[in-house]
């Protein structure tokens, strides 16, 4: 960050993130911290699970952000018969008998995977390892897929019947866990107001794709002191149950902790929360920002802390 040009870039991050929250704002009433934590993501090039029940907008906020940040859309609907040609696409053959691939839904810069868990574990790898690859590969042949690609899964939590949920190693792969609640009162009048009239407000872009890819490539750039990395590395470490650094509350209340990929995310996470601040820089304050999302779904509680109504966010919380 000690270049000139750096240093310009990351003010105008945080210039265009406020500008992104004012124009997400016109569409989406309240919800400011998963809004947040939807950019963030985008911007250290991760992908974020949605937990929520129905009806909370999950699939308009989602189109509202690829909106402002002019990225193509696409929702796949996850049904126990889809399958991963569904997702990924597949090769058909053509008016001269030539074999010629057909793009799925995943060649796009923003997926909305709604209910990821109602789908089969082979479905499922297929979108999870798009993910992780940035590509797809079809018949033998490997296809890049657009950049930015930011993949953002629903699961409702409620129905738990004929779901399959997504195994810890797979969890593992998204940075963030986003809990999305019931809105505030004031707000939920403000959304039966809008949503019931003949308002109709627009967005428009605010952020371009290249310039996404250019703050993509800043929040790897940003510096960070040694204290900090000490920290997130402690604290990951608190989680895991007899081990050197465990905490008593892990040792008590965890079957499972969090792997390495949790302290990276922690420190991606922190360094663009500290540019979307103003800072050039993340401290410790960054890091216990963020904990909450990325460590939820990370750590495996056991039958003591179920049976006791411990939460994952009260453990964390006790953790920072």
């Amino acid at each position: 960050m000690a270049e000139n040009k750096d240093v310009k870039l990351a003010d105008e991050l945080a210039s265009d993130f406020q500008k992104l929250e004012s124009e997400i704002s016109k569409k989406i009433i309240g919800q400011p911290d998963v809004v947040r934590l939807l950019i963030t993501s985008l911007f250290c090039n991760g992908h974020s699970l949605l937990v929520g029940v129905p009806g909370l907008a999950k699939t308009l906020l989602v189109q509202t952000v690829s909106k402002c940040l002019g990225l193509d859309f696409n929702r796949i609907q996850f049904t126990p018969d889809l399958m991963p040609s569904d997702i990924l696409g597949a090769e058909t053959l053509d008016k001269e008998r030539n074999l010629r691939f057909i793009k799925g839904p995943v060649f796009s810069n923003v997926i909305l995977a709604d209910e990821i868990n109602r789908t089969p574990p082979k479905t499922q790898s297929a979108l999870l390892e798009a993910m992780q690859e940035g590509a797809v590969t079809i018949a033998g042949k490997n296809y890049s897929l657009d950049k930015p690609f930011f993949v953002l899964a629903t699961q409702n939590p409620i129905e738990q019947e004929g779901t399959y949920p997504l195994p810890e190693a797979q969890l593992d792969r998204f940075m963030f866990m986003i809990k999305l609640d019931y809105p505030q009162y004031a707000d939920e009048i403000e959304v039966i107001k809008r949503t019931t009239s003949q308002q109709t407000d627009e967005v428009s872009e605010v952020i371009s794709k290249d310039k996404i890819l250019m703050y993509q490539e800043l929040v790897r750039k940003v510096p960070v002191a040694d204290n900090v990395f000490e920290y997130t590395v402690n604290l990951v470490a608190k989680t895991r149950p007899n081990s050197e650094k465990a905490d008593k509350i892990a040792n008590e209340y965890l079957e499972w902790g969090a792997g390495p990929r949790a302290g990276q995310f922690l420190i991606l996470a922190a360094k663009c929360n500290s540019l979307i601040n103003g800072k050039y820089s993340p401290d410790i304050e960054d890091v216990k920002l963020v904990a909450a999302p990325v460590l939820r779904h990370r750590i495996v509680r056991n039958f003591k802390a179920e049976a006791e109504g411990i939460t994952e966010e009260k453990i964390i919380s006790d953790l920072l």
